[in-house]
This record gives C-alpha cells, structure tokens and sequence, in this order.
C-alpha cells in the first residue's frame, strides 16, 4: 500500500483546489466526496434503498438522488443522518480501500471531507489540512451551492471546529480567496510527501 496522504478541510475551504494541484503533478488522488456520489448513482442498490426510506420525492425527474432535498431532511433531523450514514459508509469505505489499494506511485492524496468527524485520521500516514477563515468559507460555500448564509453556517456548525481539525494536522495549507502560491505551497508538500513515502517502513 501507498504512502497515504489525508487531504481533509471544512467545507468551502478549496480541497478540490489543492486536491487538482496535486493530481497535475501526476499525483493519484482518491476522493471520498467523488465515491459517495458514485454508490448513490441511478441503478445502484444505495439508491434503492434511499428511495424506498424517503419516498420518491428524494428523487429528482431523471432519477438521481435530489442533494439539497436530502441535506435539508438529515440537517433536521438526526436519526435520519444516523440512518442515511449507516447505509453509505460502509460502501463508501469499501471503495475506498479498493482504490487505495489500487494506487502505483509512491504516495496518494485521499480526500476526505469528514476525517476528524469519523475518526479515521488513524487510516492515513499523514493528514494535510486545508485552512481558510471560516468567513471565507461561508462565502465560497453560499456562491458555490447558491444557499443562504443561515444554511451555510449550519452545515459549518455540524463539522468540528477550526481549532479542532488544526490540532489533527501534520501539515497545512493555507487557501485563501485568490492566493497565488498554492501551486508553489503544493509542490514542496508533493517534494515532502515522495521523500516521506521513500522512508517509510
């Protein structure tokens, strides 16, 4: 197995950005964000199930899963995010360790929104955290997902706080709006990460 990298940030904070830098250095990048989307697909028994629980109306016309429909039901409601959880994150882990495994280059970036929330922090080599001002991550979060700041700051009050994922992290990167280093602060992570994953036992 691979040298494992664990990419982690709240919501809005650029993961994605940093995740990109990363893969266009020819580095492999597994993204739990991309795999929970992919066991949610029409056709796939996830979904089934999640229609079968919800009713039709978590659907949308094509026969996907209806996101925001379903953030706003288990945003609400807790017993439904425990229900919704124990469906996925087995399938979720599954494919995880079935891509990670599947890694041949001396070191993975795996992207993993809920890291310190889910307690694996333990399953990565080294955890990297992407760190912006939680204002900055309102913003990105409203433009990007077009909802309002009520909703935004409901979805950063159900992770762990700033303070406390910074605490889990052996090394950060700063991604502020418009920053124009990020290449240069991904680059010595990625020189970093090859000599870090050479050393390992």
């Amino acid at each position: 197995m691979s040298y494992i990298v664990a990419l982690t940030g709240g919501i809005g904070s650029g993961k994605t950005t940093v995740a990109n830098e990363f893969a266009a250095l020819g580095v492999p990048v597994v993204d739990a964000d991309i795999i929970a989307r992919q066991v949610v697909e029409p056709g796939t028994p996830a979904l089934d199930a999640i229609a079968l629980h919800f009713g039709k109306a978590i659907l949308n016309v094509d026969g996907s899963l209806n996101r925001n429909y379903l953030r706003e039901i288990i945003f609400s409601n807790i017993e439904q995010k425990k229900w919704l959880n124990a469906l996925l994150h087995p399938l979720i882990q599954k494919e995880t360790k079935k891509q990670l495994q599947q890694v041949n280059y001396p070191y993975v970036i795996w992207v993993v929104p809920l890291l310190i929330e889910n307690n694996i922090s333990h399953l990565a080599d080294r955890v990297l955290v992407v760190d912006v001002t939680e204002e900055e991550q309102i913003l990105r979060t409203i433009e990007r997902d077009n909802i309002s700041r009520e909703q935004a700051i409901n979805i950063l009050n159900a992770q762990v706080s700033r303070e406390k994922r910074l605490s889990y992290a052996d090394d950060i990167v700063t991604n502020h709006t418009n920053d124009p280093s990020i290449t240069n602060k991904v680059a010595a992570l990625h020189k970093q990460y090859l000599t870090q994953a050479k050393t390992k036992k």
